[in-house]
């Protein structure tokens, strides 16, 4: 009591700072008597909720949902200080010859912000003891948020590099890799995107002379320098710890020779580097991937358009896919479109920066999807390899014994189909094989466009084909077959075989290319994540694999009726003509595509994509053994036409020695 009434006495503490003071006490105290138990035990009814309160020495409270018949928290704003407490002004005065520290509270009328740069405006470090004591609570960790989100909106300039220093500290504090589980019970979502765009501000205001800064802490790397033209190049290296362990990853920022010609003299450059914020980033948005190297901040002058990044992999899983991602700051995701990989192996990847002010920070993120195992890339090249030899085969024989099988209208029909998806399938799987020779959409990406343009076009012509033989078939089972003009059917055949697929694909790549949304940005293929261009081909091709499996399925059954009342022989026979007719149309009318759906329902199944990718990849191989040497109108053509040729053969040789046995050479006889 002595020491406060001479604090007041000599510092003339305001009136209300002490009734606010009292005021606080006395709320803290009625928080603490109205604890109850209410969320412990047994919840019986799904997805009820409960609010708990923090404990005696925390404000706050906890919000908990009822799941699976127990009480799990998903909200906590608990916290040891607030705008009360979180400044405290050391004041020591001589009471008897001894030093004592009185304590001064911030009045209410002030915001934190304003009181510190009251209190310490040079260097921003008179809440960095209390900040680094306080525990890794979530409410805590929201309010050092705001706190460094407000000191970045309130500096507009020149900030000097003890602030930087004092900033960065703080941001440690929360970065810390022992906070991380606790960022996924801040009700505000976007808190860790929000921290990472005030540091990325801040950072930006930084001023730079002539000495290169390098702030270093243990979850947050700052570096510093001016850049000139008559730099050779740049490049800012990081070594940090991840997970816990003395495992180091590295990061670099790398600026070539070239672009600095285009930069002004002493033109500012800044590099954060951190390793825990992915992480932070992935717990509080709920994201369901894994950011798998450090995350690299980096803030350039205008005038360079083009930098590399190198992530070295804090996983070194040869079985994921790696992607080059740069953070969205107006829409608080990763994105692909930020920055393109340019170099990859199993122990780093090289991106390039795409210039825009939406993207300063960078990183790789590892996708939960296993790479294509190499066993598949053998099925696949060595399938397609079959295939396509046995579709030139094919079409060399339909060649030879056209005018054998086409004598009627509706074989005529039948023969066009087949010898068209054989065609389109052979074109098809050439564009995929050129396809495949780009290193992807990055380097090649005209080329690559194109090769998926065809791809895309040709498989739809594929199934529209294939759709095409379908309706001939269902017309044959339905009804007695209609006559109508050939021209008419021909010339409706070709418009529904490449019309249709030719304008799905100019749709497709109209609406999505203009926003680089076309393609996979490791593939040469229609894009999945962004712009679901994808769907352009599977929903057609879905389509037509039930309607040809609804018209296989008629067959069977009109069959079936016609086997009805017979012998016990004939009844074999029908079901000996069902399997040879399924067997021969399966791959005809590409209902071997529908095992693709067992790839979508358990896509980590090496046994089922290895099935899928054999049916598919060896599609051609069993179009000729099913579409021609099992065709028995075929081979009776094909064998006709080797008669034929083995007579003329002899023909022509015994003409040739009659005639030479009849006109003699003259002087040998």
């Amino acid at each position: 009591m002595i020491v406060l009434w001479l604090y007041c006495l000599v510092f003339l503490l305001p009136t209300e700072s002490c009734r606010t003071l009292c005021q606080a006490a006395r709320e803290n105290k009625e928080n603490v008597s109205a604890r109850t138990q209410g969320c412990d035990g047994v919840c019986n009814r799904h997805n009820s909720q409960c609010s708990q309160p923090c404990p005696p020495d925390a404000q706050g409270n906890m919000g908990l949902l009822c799941r699976k018949s127990k009480w799990r928290k998903v909200t906590d704003t608990c916290q040891t200080f607030n705008a009360f407490n979180i400044f405290e002004i050391m004041i020591y005065v001589q009471v008897l010859g001894e030093n004592i520290k009185i304590t001064h509270y911030a009045g209410k009328s002030e915001t934190i912000t304003e009181r510190l740069m009251q209190t310490c405006p040079k260097d921003l470090s008179c809440i960095i003891k209390g900040i680094q004591q306080s525990p890794w609570l979530p409410g805590n960790i929201a309010m050092i948020v705001q706190l460094l989100h407000n000191i970045s909106t309130e500096l507009k300039a020149d900030v000097s590099e003890a602030k930087m220093q004092s900033y960065s500290i703080i941001a440690n504090h929360i970065l810390n890799s022992k906070s991380i589980s606790n960022w996924s019970f801040i009700p505000e979502k976007n808190s860790s995107c929000v921290l990472l765009c005030s540091v990325n501000s801040f950072a930006r205001k930084l001023s730079i002379n002539k000495h290169p800064i390098d702030i270093s802490d243990a979850f947050i790397h700052i570096k510093g320098t001016t850049l000139s033209r008559d730099n050779t190049e740049k490049n800012f290296t990081f070594s940090m710890r991840v997970n816990d362990t003395d495992h180091k990853v590295t990061g670099q920022v790398f600026i070539a020779r070239d672009e600095l010609r285009n930069v002004p003299s002493s033109s500012p450059v800044v590099s954060i580097a951190f390793p825990t914020l992915g992480a932070i980033l992935e717990a509080s948005l709920f994201e369901d991937i894994a950011v798998n190297g450090l995350v690299l901040s980096v803030i350039l002058p205008k005038e360079l358009k083009n930098n590399s990044l190198t992530f070295e992999k804090i996983s070194k899983s040869e079985e994921k896919r790696t992607h080059c991602v740069g953070w969205h700051s107006l829409e608080s995701r990763w994105d692909q479109k930020a920055c393109q990989m340019i170099q990859e192996n199993s122990e780093q990847a090289v991106c390039k920066r795409e210039p825009n002010r939406f993207y300063t920070s960078f990183s790789i993120l590892m996708s939960p999807h296993a790479l294509g195992s190499p066993i598949l890339t053998y099925i696949t090249y060595i399938g397609l390899g079959i295939s396509i030899c046995s579709l030139i085969l094919r079409l060399s024989i339909e060649a030879l014994v056209w005018s054998q099988v086409t004598k009627t209208e509706v074989s005529y029909l039948r023969q066009l189909c087949i010898v068209n998806i054989a065609a389109t399938l052979l074109m098809a799987d050439v564009w995929f094989i050129v396809g495949s020779f780009f290193v992807g959409p990055i380097t090649c990406h005209n080329g690559c466009v194109g090769a998926t343009f065809f791809v895309h076009f040709l498989h739809l012509s594929v199934f529209f084909w294939m759709l095409a033989k379908a309706l001939l078939i269902l017309c044959g089972v339905l009804i007695v077959f209609h006559t109508l003009p050939k021209s008419v059917l021909v010339a409706s055949l070709f418009f529904m075989g490449y019309g249709g697929p030719l304008a799905i694909a100019v749709i497709t790549v109209a609406a999505t290319e203009p926003g680089q949304g076309y393609l996979r940005s490791e593939v040469c293929w229609l894009d999945w994540d962004e712009t679901k261009a994808l769907l352009a081909f599977v929903v057609s091709a879905l389509i037509i694999v039930v309607v040809n499996l609804i018209t296989v399925t008629l067959g069977i059954v009109q069959t079936q009726r016609a086997a009805t009342g017979s012998s016990i022989f004939q009844k074999v026979r029908a079901i000996v003509r069902i399997s040879k007719n399924i067997a021969i149309l399966t791959p005809l009318l590409g209902l071997t595509w529908g095992f693709g759906i067992a790839t979508v329902i358990d896509d980590s199944s090496l046994v089922f994509h290895s099935i899928f990718s054999l049916l598919i990849t060896f599609q051609g191989f069993f179009i000729l053994v099913f579409g021609t040497i099992l065709d028995p109108k075929v081979r009776e053509a094909l064998e006709y036409r080797v008669t034929s040729a083995k007579w003329i053969s002899r023909l022509s040789e015994q003409n040739f020695s009659s005639e030479f046995s009849c006109h003699p050479i003259k002087g040998l006889s």
